[in-house]
């Protein structure tokens, strides 16, 4: 039985823009999401980094150019490209909307938005952690984004794309406009 829903794709086809659209239309429905998803900060038309924003508004760093952080003074440094992931302001801002998957408040099965499981997101262990307990969890389905495999496989990602409770659609920019209601048909297939 399918419990959880991942989009996969090359970077920038639209899976984060496909997750947003599906969480407005199950909170239209009524249906309690929780979770957060990764935009990209632009300055100047260049891209500078990646934030983590949460569903309800909150926003935090998740990664920044070199040129922009500066030097790591003595501390353990994350980088990925260009990128300097900033794993602490990641982990406090995602890491207690997992806390509140688990909890039932009488609003039945809950939508956990994770986007994404990526690299960035790799170097926190607790983030690997709580991932792993969400996936088993019967209370919650997730709606994620995972991206395509290119290079070495990346743990997690792969623990993901073989389960059997995961559906996975690949996103392309042929489909990325008509995919969205079947999406939406297995999500609330999931939350039955």
């Amino acid at each position: 039985m399918i419990r959880h829903v991942f989009l996969t794709g090359p970077p920038g086809v639209g899976k984060t823009t496909l997750v947003q659209k599906a969480c407005d239309a199950l909170v239209s429905s009524g249906q309690a999401v929780e979770g957060f998803y990764t935009e990209e900060v632009r300055v100047g038309g260049r891209r500078v980094g990646f934030d983590v924003v949460t569903l309800n508004g909150e926003r935090g760093h998740l990664s920044r150019i070199r040129d922009i952080v500066g030097e790591s003074h003595g501390r353990r440094e994350y980088t990925v490209g260009q990128y300097v992931v900033d794993l602490p302001s990641f982990e406090r801002l995602a890491l207690p909307l997992f806390k509140k998957v688990g909890s039932d408040d009488g609003t039945g099965k809950k939508v956990f938005v994770l986007d994404e499981i990526g690299k960035m997101e790799l170097f926190s262990q607790s983030f690997i952690k709580v991932v792993r307990q969400t996936l088993d969890c019967s209370s919650c389905t997730i709606l994620g984004t995972i991206p395509i495999p290119k290079g070495k496989p990346l743990g997690l990602v792969e623990e993901v794309r073989i389960r059997s409770d995961v559906r996975v659609f690949t996103v392309s920019r042929e489909n990325r406009n008509t995919i969205l209601q079947d999406i939406l048909s297995v999500l609330h297939e999931c939350l039955k």
